[in-house]
């Protein structure tokens, strides 16, 4: 399977804007653990921001986009050398492509930008995808990366979306303010009903939250690709999702299995 796998920048890092050293060395070696298992895996990384944030000591993040650039050129820097580090105990080889929106809407920069994945694929690379927080704006850029790791999967035809995020999934009602809320384990069209669930991340942290993920949802189902969101606490939740055991909320056009 190809498999792209999207991680949030509140599955990286605490609360503190600092990494989540456990958890990230955790999900490294698992996802190393899948690759050694044959599958193709692209990983969309978001925290750039939130560790540019955390090593400059700052108390919150910023609100201007000067200082957010600033922040994200900082934390790349970081979030790839820890990147490098882990993957490299497992004898995978990394490479950091960082996009804008031009990158996957103008069709050249499309085609050299599909080109050279497909080509770190072939050379059993590990690609990590960011947005370029530190030259895109909030009116040029994609805006969130639940939507770029669709955009993503749509261009190089993957299997499948993996969402890893605060989140078990998709409710019907805010599971933080509704105890009541049950999970959604499974959807197949996105519709108006769907789209009321929607609610607000609550992490405080990103810039997604429900709204982004079903929109993710629609690019990944106009294109036959399934997608799954699921909560990034738990990195072994990647091994379950795999092996088909109803982890989290799927996003799928294909018939039930009986």
């Amino acid at each position: 399977m190809r498999i792209v796998v999207k991680i949030g920048t509140s599955t990286l890092a605490h609360p503190t804007g600092h990494l989540h050293i456990r958890r990230v060395e955790s999900l490294c070696k698992i996802l190393s653990d899948i690759k050694n298992a044959g599958h193709q895996v692209i990983l969309v990384s978001s925290g750039a921001i939130g560790m540019g944030v955390g090593k400059l000591g700052l108390p919150g993040r910023p609100k201007d986009i000067p200082s957010k650039q600033a922040a994200a050129a900082i934390g790349q820097c970081e979030l790839m050398y820890t990147y490098d580090k882990l993957f490299g105990e497992y004898h995978h080889t990394v490479a950091q492509l960082l996009i804008t929106r031009e990158d996957t809407e103008e069709k050249r920069r499309r085609e050299n930008f599909i080109n050279t994945l497909r080509r770190l694929l072939e050379l059993q690379a590990l690609p990590i995808i960011n947005e370029n927080d530190t030259v895109a704006t909030e009116e040029l850029g994609i805006g969130d990366n639940d939507t770029l790791a669709a955009v993503v999967a749509k261009h190089i035809q993957a299997d499948l979306l993996i969402l890893l995020s605060d989140i078990d999934g998709l409710f019907t009602a805010d599971p933080h303010t509704h105890p009541e809320a049950v999970l959604l384990d499974r959807v197949t069209k996105i519709d108006d009903e769907i789209r009321n669930l929607a609610g607000v991340s609550a992490s405080g942290q990103g810039t997604g939250g429900m709204v982004t993920k079903l929109h993710a949802a629609e690019i990944c189902l106009s294109c036959g690709c399934d997608m799954v969101i699921a909560n990034g606490r738990n990195p072994e939740n990647l091994y379950a999702i795999l092996e088909g055991k109803g982890v989290g909320t799927t996003f799928t056009c294909k018939e039930e299995p009986q």
